[in-house]
């Protein structure tokens, strides 16, 4: 579900991780000497994970348990409550799992503080990772852990409301101004035409289509107060003050899944997480995902992931390459597809997906145009602030807005250095 991919809150670290991570020095992780390495057979190996329920648990139990018996090793895999407080406890504890998810926003923080190993040049065919997954997940010029899958977002639409305000597959909408038309004739009976969260992870996307961003391609300068930037919110608040877009919260959803099952919503933008909420939760809502809308400076999304990390204070370092690289192949980035709803971030693996998926397609095409997010060590309370500001987006001044998150984001910039 979507909380277990990119919303703000669960992407929040502790203060006692990052000053746990942020503070360590970048030799073995905490300024002593790197751990000694293990090798050949019988090494046991754990794995700990944020998992998304029972299904993702239990691939990857099973994944694992197949490359153990496969070379003499143990695995353990451990489900966290709180990955990035747990993280961070045990960077600090100089004891850290051996593999381990690591979300997006929080992978600077870690490389930073030199808590990752980088094994990115022990894999021979990093290519068939696409170029923003792997940028994401790269610091100081080196890739340092290989994306597990991807998401982007699509605009959901519910086709029973759609056909009943009239609309039909000719209506779908291409531009801004199409989307714009749209949510207002789909606003009427308790029903408001767009619905969405409250954060960048969603309106970020129309910074993108605008031709702008947070920073600029090398994440070492600020491009928040930009005009298309401002564009794209002014946009987003047009919308709201007309009626035809609102928050989740405004329509009593916690997110815009539940609004669109709920048919509170005529359309919502959401990723490819959705597909699974809406099997689980809603079987009988007809609903069809398309392309977003392209702005200004033409179509665009936003891509997330996570990445296997490999601790630099692991004893098994070379056993934990092998495992990942079973892990990422690209069979076994469809079988993880299959058990849980993933897309893989191998582009191989996602032309097969997006054929035994068609239904997803949106989301897969969506690859080629997304925005890689924003990797910044100690950038997680700048986006964390921009979200908080994006709620009163409806009143407030998209100008000043942006005016914060750039000066918020300068000064995490610099620290970052």
């Amino acid at each position: 579900m979507a909380t277990s991919r990119t919303l703000a809150a669960a992407a929040v670290c502790a203060a006692v991780t990052l000053g746990a991570v942020t503070g360590c020095s970048s030799s073995g992780g905490f300024g002593d000497s790197p751990a000694k390495q293990s090798s050949g057979g019988n090494q046991s190996l754990t794995v700990l994970i944020a998992t998304s329920g029972e299904s993702e648990t239990a691939a990857v139990k099973a994944a694992t348990a197949d490359w153990a018996k496969k070379t003499g090793n143990t695995v353990t895999v451990q489900i966290a409550s709180d990955i990035n407080q747990q993280l961070g406890q045990a960077f600090a504890g100089g004891n850290p799992p051996d593999l381990f998810y690591v979300n997006s926003d929080q992978f600077a923080n870690y490389a930073k503080g030199g808590s990752l190993y980088a094994y990115g040049d022990q894999i021979p065919d990093t290519a068939d990772f696409s170029e923003p997954l792997r940028k994401a997940f790269s610091y100081d010029g080196k890739l340092t852990c290989l994306p597990k899958d991807t998401s982007t977002l699509g605009l959901a639409i519910n086709t029973t409301l759609w056909q009943q305000a009239g609309l039909t597959e000719a209506d779908y909408p291409t531009s801004w101004q199409q989307l714009s038309d749209d949510a207002a004739k789909l606003t009427k009976d308790g029903v408001t035409g767009l619905v969405t969260a409250p954060d960048y992870q969603r309106l970020g996307a129309l910074l993108k289509e605008a031709g702008g961003w947070i920073t600029n391609p090398e994440q070492t300068a600020m491009t928040a107060d930009s005009p298309a930037n401002k564009q794209a919110l002014e946009y987003v608040q047009s919308m709201m003050k007309a009626g035809s877009a609102k928050y989740v919260a405004e329509v009593d959803a916690g997110w815009g899944g539940e609004a669109l099952g709920k048919g509170k919503a005529a359309m919502t933008i959401e990723g490819n997480w959705l597909k699974g909420a809406m099997a689980k939760d809603y079987p009988n809502v007809q609903y069809k995902v398309l392309p977003l809308p392209a702005g200004p400076a033409g179509p665009g999304t936003l891509a997330f992931s996570n990445c296997w990390g490999i601790a630099a204070k692991s004893q098994h370092q070379a056993a934990g390459v092998d495992l990942v690289k079973h892990l990422a192949s690209a069979d076994q980035q469809l079988e993880f597809a299959q058990a849980f709803g993933v897309m893989p971030s191998r582009t191989s693996a996602l032309s097969a997906y997006a054929q035994k998926y068609p239904e997803s397609k949106a989301w897969v095409d969506g690859v080629a145009d997304a925005q890689a997010p924003v990797t910044i060590a100690g950038f997680t309370k700048v986006l964390t602030q921009f979200n908080t500001d994006l709620q009163s987006l409806k009143t407030g001044d998209p100008a000043a807005i942006l005016a914060t998150l750039q000066r918020n984001g300068e000064q995490a910039i610099k620290n970052a250095k």
